[in-house]
């Protein structure tokens, strides 16, 4: 009778072990999980939902260019933002203005699709950087390095996908600066560039009550923070919607916004005796050449990759600092990589 208990029990072990390792072996040879852009692509966004549930809204509001391309292909995309500052009324305060230029040229292939993303301003401010075959270059579009030449970026590390979701992101950065105070009210559908859209009347949403963060308070610098930092938190704690306007189109078939035209105005309350200010922001974007992939090609004439910027190495070198092994994956000058250990 015993014996037959205990080979029951080695049976009964065995074979729970067996479904462990069953388990076990699914998941390690399971197929992987698709890129986070391409598994949004897929999810369902009714566009007849967006001006009926925020979570919809924000999502297509939101949407990055890496998902956008999944959804609707290749295409061209622009974006102008104008950002005007004023004081106060009776204050003396003069207006400062800037403008602002984003484009975005995105290839066939979503994720892994070629693009060419440019950034720039009216204080001659510019960044443009392209993946191509999955290499990316990069130059600064006023600047001096190699007289404009681009430079390829051998170790990217997610700039140029930054990049890209930066210049297509226009929309959800108003979005953000509006608080997520973007309501919109269904007008039917419309035809832009061929295809059918739902158009959206922009206004601006009542303010929802704010859950209390649950982050640890920020670090200070022992000197206390400059007065860069210090007016740059007082405008995102203190900004206040005062008006908003405009009208946005979302493709009927992706989700995806084909066009949106805003308008708003904030105010901010001065801080350490300083004047209340007003920020006019006006946005203009639209996509075209839908379906269309441009000619992206490397660039001619392009810098090598460096593993230190010139500025540094040049200033080690001056004052006869030896580099003393390699950085970034590169072996030292004069020296070879070392052996593998057996």
């Amino acid at each position: 009778m015993k014996r037959k208990v205990v080979i029951a029990l080695v049976l009964s072990l065995s074979a729970c072990s067996d479904q462990v390792d069953k388990a076990a072996k699914k998941r390690i040879f399971s197929p992987e999980d698709p890129p986070q852009a391409v598994a949004a692509a897929s999810e369902k966004l009714p566009p007849q939902d967006v001006a009926e549930k925020p979570a919809v809204a924000r999502r297509v509001l939101g949407m990055s260019a890496a998902e956008a391309t999944e959804r609707i292909g290749a295409h061209r995309y622009v974006a102008t933002i104008s950002w005007e500052w004023s004081a106060a009324a009776g204050t003396g305060g003069k207006t400062v203005r800037l403008k602002e230029s984003r484009e975005l040229l995105a290839g066939a292939g979503g994720m892994s699709g070629d693009f060419f993303a440019t950034l720039s301003n009216t204080n001659n401010m510019g960044l443009e950087v392209m993946r191509v075959g999955g290499k990316v270059y990069a130059r600064s579009t006023y600047g001096k390095d190699g007289a404009g030449k681009f430079r390829q970026r051998l170790r990217d590390r997610g700039m140029a996908e930054r990049m890209r979701d930066e210049a297509f992101g226009a929309v959800r950065d108003f979005d953000q600066l509006f608080r997520g105070r973007l309501k919109l009210v269904a007008q039917g559908t419309s035809s832009f560039e061929g295809r059918t859209a739902w158009k959206y009347v922009v206004s601006l949403a009542d303010a929802a009550e704010e859950t209390p963060s649950a982050l640890p308070p920020l670090l200070e610098p022992k000197g206390g923070v400059d007065d860069t930092t210090r007016r740059r938190r007082a405008f995102y704690e203190q900004r206040a919607p005062k008006s908003l306007q405009g009208e946005i189109y979302v493709d009927a078939d992706t989700s995806v916004v084909l066009k949106a035209h805003l308008d708003g105005r904030m105010g901010v309350t001065g801080t350490d005796g300083g004047a209340d200010a007003e920020l006019r922001l006006a946005l203009d974007s639209s996509m075209s050449d839908l379906g269309k992939s441009p000619r992206i090609e490397v660039p001619k004439d392009f810098l090598p990759d460096e593993d230190k910027p010139a500025g540094i190495a040049a200033a080690l070198k001056r004052f006869g600092i030896a580099r003393a092994g390699a950085d970034g994956g590169v072996a030292a000058s004069g020296g070879d990589l070392p052996e593998d250990d057996e």
